[in-house]
């Protein structure tokens, strides 16, 4: 990849150039940006730049050739136990992409306190390649459902920029407390970041970065809990529990975090009820790949509880 520049667009107003970097260009490791950062060659309008650099819209960010891949090393040591439950995630895989369906409670990538998570086990996802697959989007923790991965250099770039130039279509199922005042819309909230003393977290702001989300409301039960399909348009930190908790006023089940006491019902399981049901995103070789997945088990639980119907089994498929 040559010597290029991209321009910073709206929804990228105030972001870090650290994370800027991190949302654009997931294959790319924090050593490798660290070092590009301090031989200058990431320039933010013909300035060196700094990770903490916040960008504005307009700005251009040079991008230097980038890794095709990471340092060759040991392949990480993934337990029979892991292996196995990746092998059982995996929805759909090609010479290109491999689609898994991430449980509830895994996360995606390390942090504070984060020792076990999927971007440490993808060694056991290679199939035979010489490359492990890298990561092009994240889900939280305690979201579940579809998740791809490249299985090349060039294969996770095409994806990731299908990301950002959002020709990726996104759905997202959650159950929620309470009914929407109105069944279907759109949710254009800026969102900002919040630090206190229970930690950082995400909050409406008119001075935040734009957010928008569309939904429908799919079922209804007495106005005491909803089913939403939800289509986020950008992709902003938590953006889909803060529009249905601040917005909507009808917190995801079970999101304490942003819906407190109100957020959870008796008789229901307590964990996020928030899943990546299905994706629609160019194919790095032509074509359209669509995915779904299943329901995750304390989602099912309460579909049944609420006799909400059951979603068709979980597909993907290659449409050329």
């Amino acid at each position: 990849m040559s010597v290029h520049t991209i321009p910073v667009g709206a929804d990228d107003a105030g972001v870090r150039l650290d994370r800027w970097f991190r949302r654009h260009y997931p294959a790319l490791t924090q050593g490798a940006l660290q070092k590009m950062l301090r031989t200058g060659q990431v320039r933010v309008d013909g300035k060196r730049a700094e990770g903490s650099t916040r960008l504005e819209p307009g700005q251009e960010v040079r991008i230097p050739p980038l890794p095709d891949a990471p340092p060759p090393g040991p392949r990480a040591h993934v337990s029979p136990a892991d292996e196995a439950m990746l092998l059982g995630m995996v929805l759909y895989r090609d010479a290109s992409v491999i689609v898994l369906d991430k449980p509830h409670g895994l996360a995606v990538q390390g942090g504070p306190g984060i020792t076990r998570h999927l971007d440490g086990m993808l060694d056991a996802l290679r199939f035979g390649a010489e490359e492990r697959p890298r990561l092009v989007h994240r889900l939280d923790k305690d979201t579940s459902g579809v998740l791809l991965l490249g299985r090349s250099a060039s294969a996770a770039a095409a994806l990731a920029a299908a990301f950002r130039s959002r020709d990726a279509r996104k759905t997202y199922w959650a159950v929620v407390v309470g009914e929407p005042l109105h069944a279907s819309g759109r949710i254009s909230q800026p969102l900002g970041r919040e630090r206190s003393a229970r930690g950082e977290r995400t909050v409406p702001s008119d001075d935040g970065q734009a957010a928008v989300t569309e939904y429908t409301t799919l079922e209804v039960v007495k106005r005491r809990a909803a089913l939403l399909q939800l289509h986020p348009l950008t992709g902003r930190t938590h953006q889909l529990r803060v529009h249905t908790a601040s917005t909507l006023n009808t917190p995801i089940l079970g999101d304490g975090k942003y819906g407190g006491h109100v957020a959870h019902m008796d008789g229901l399981p307590g964990a996020l009820h928030l899943h990546a049901r299905a994706i629609a995103i160019p194919h790095p070789e032509g074509g359209v790949l669509e995915a779904e997945a299943a329901l995750p088990p304390h989602m099912a639980e309460t579909f049944a509880y609420f006799g909400f119907d059951s979603p068709k089994p979980h597909k993907a498929r290659l449409r050329k």
